[in-house]
């Protein structure tokens, strides 16, 4: 097996670059060819995936978090023909890491183990629009609350999954809503919105079970609806999130889907398997068992 290893040293509070060379060992001693890609900015691994010859590898795979993992996607589906790419891989280093626990992978041996197995399966990737244009996400994307706090969680990577509760009870102290438009497969839903999430996966945040019935092969995607609740109903909602249990608040709404569009006033930043990228309006959709990730 040779595969394309695209690593991001400041992934996890730079734990990536301290893990690196573990990985490098762990690959050779398991007879993996591999030529090693380090990444040298913010999103330098879509430029790194864009100028890949796919066909030269049995795998490409992202060393860092969630957001790694998108650049990377992106990189490979924006310039590559999605149906010839080989599988996919994650080693996880990230602060959230929450996609690749739908792989059955929750650390950076799992990661290397999944990739000596060598067994893979299909996984739905999701599209949103921005400029006309497409791009892509295999977790979830959301904006409102949830972008919110994941801004202050980025300024707090230090502390891992931890960042994302602080960064939560950080925003509930200036906690305001929106008015939205979304349509969901025909379905408008109009009003004061907190936040909305489509998720094709079902963790964010690392741990928190935002979409505890969302599958990743399935060709649809679930979008949790929050609506208008008080601080003090926030607070109590939110340690449910853990449970996957949140959706029993009146306010919280969950949908499946396979196209949704969304308008807000005022414009809301969209948070992309944990990249803070893009802004409402948007339109997003399912492309069924479009990549196939190893697990």
């Amino acid at each position: 097996m040779t595969i394309a290893l695209i690593a991001n040293p400041s992934a996890g509070g730079r734990k990536g670059a301290r893990i690196i060379p573990h990985v490098e060992r762990q690959l050779r001693r398991h007879r993996i060819d591999y030529r090693i890609f380090i990444t040298q900015y913010h999103a330098h691994a879509i430029d790194i995936a864009r100028k890949l010859t796919p066909a030269r590898y049995d795998g490409v795979v992202s060393l860092g978090g969630d957001g790694t993992n998108f650049h990377v996607l992106n990189g490979l589906m924006k310039y590559h023909d999605p149906g010839s790419l080989p599988p996919l891989g994650i080693i996880p280093v990230g602060s959230g890491n929450s996609f690749v626990r739908d792989l059955g992978i929750c650390n950076t041996a799992d990661g290397i183990r999944a990739l000596t197995r060598g067994e893979t399966r299909p996984v739905d990737v999701c599209s949103f629009t921005q400029d006309g244009q497409p791009w892509y996400f295999v977790n979830l994307a959301g904006f409102g609350f949830v972008s919110d706090v994941a801004r202050t969680a980025h300024r707090l990577k230090r502390f891992g999954d931890f960042s994302y509760v602080l960064g939560v009870f950080h925003r509930m102290l200036g906690l305001r809503f929106h008015r939205m438009k979304l349509e969901i497969d025909g379905r408008r839903i109009d009003g004061e919105n907190c936040f909305v999430e489509f998720c094709n996966s079902r963790y964010t945040g690392g741990k928190m079970l935002m979409a505890p019935d969302a599958k990743i092969d399935d060709g649809w995607f679930d979008v949790v609806v929050a609506g208008p609740m008080s601080r003090r109903s926030l607070m109590g909602t939110f340690p449910k999130i853990f449970k996957g249990t949140h959706g029993q608040h009146p306010a919280v709404q969950c949908y499946r889907a396979r196209m949704a569009s969304v308008k807000t006033d005022p414009p809301k930043t969209l948070l992309p398997d944990g990249e803070l990228f893009g802004s409402t309006p948007t339109q997003v959709a399912v492309h069924p068992r479009r990549v196939r990730y190893f697990a």
